[in-house]
């Protein structure tokens, strides 16, 4: 009896050893509690004996996480209402604090970066939410951090993820840069206007102080439509050739009558 017994007592030994026994991760740490009182620092990874029920172990990842801040309504400072949701980025540094300090570490955060959120992008005007979300982020992603950081989480980045417009807004800011792109086709096409008004009065002090200038500028007009042989052209005659001639004609004339009398 006393041999079975004490292989019975061996093999209750040798289970609770192994199952003593765990094994973390690179990435995990155990965090200990023996007699309820928290060990100092936390163990792994690799191979660790946790003698329970002597000792209470609680796993702790410390991967950097995605945490999805859900859609939060926010009222910015020039009274726009919208549905901001965003991406906060962080990993545990200290895990007996993130287990100590607080009940749930995860929740915690969670809550903070919907308040935080909530907070900093309703001191702010629409505008200043669409044009400098990276300052916006990097102040969301501060405060945060100093939440946190008494129970040993570091929150690393924070990305605002969407802003949802009300259908109004989305109208109204349509127009706003459809009449923004109609002010500028507008003086764009006045300052070419300018331009070319300042080039022709440049051609027309040119061509005053030449007149011929302006026969050879026409002709070079009618060699350009000459190309194109599917074009009739009207040449005009100039009145001093025609003047010319008339006075030849009336010359010729005046001789013939004075040879007839």
């Amino acid at each position: 009896m006393s041999g079975y017994f004490i292989i019975v007592v061996a093999v209750i030994v040798g289970l609770y050893l192994l199952s003593s026994i765990k094994i973390l991760s690179e990435y995990e740490r155990a965090v200990i509690f023996r007699l309820g009182r928290l060990m100092e620092n936390a163990k792994g990874p690799g191979v660790i004996l946790v003698f329970g029920p002597v000792d209470r172990m609680v796993r702790v990842d410390l991967r950097q996480q995605a945490l999805e801040v859900p859609p939060q309504d926010v009222i910015t400072r020039d009274n726009v209402t919208l549905k901001v949701n965003a991406v906060v980025y962080w990993s545990v540094l200290n895990a007996p604090q993130a287990v100590v300090k607080v009940q749930n570490y995860y929740w915690q955060t969670q809550q903070f970066a919907q308040t935080t959120l909530r907070s900093v992008l309703g001191e702010v005007e629409l505008d200043e939410l669409l044009a400098h979300r990276d300052k916006l982020n990097a102040r969301i992603q501060g405060i945060l951090d100093q939440h946190t950081a008494p129970y040993g989480v570091k929150v690393s980045n924070v990305e605002v993820k969407q802003v949802d417009l009300p259908d109004q807004m989305l109208r109204a800011m349509a127009k706003q840069a459809e009449a923004e792109r109609e002010k500028r086709a507008k003086i764009i096409h006045a300052e070419g206007e300018f331009s070319a008004a300042q080039r022709l009065t440049d051609a027309a002090r040119i061509i005053a102080t030449e007149p011929i200038t302006l026969q050879l500028r026409y002709l070079q007009t009618l060699t350009e439509i000459g190309v194109e042989k599917n074009t009739t052209i009207v040449f005009p005659l100039p009145v001093d050739i025609l003047s010319a001639i008339t006075g030849a004609l009336e010359k010729y004339r005046d001789r013939d009558a004075a040879k007839r009398g």
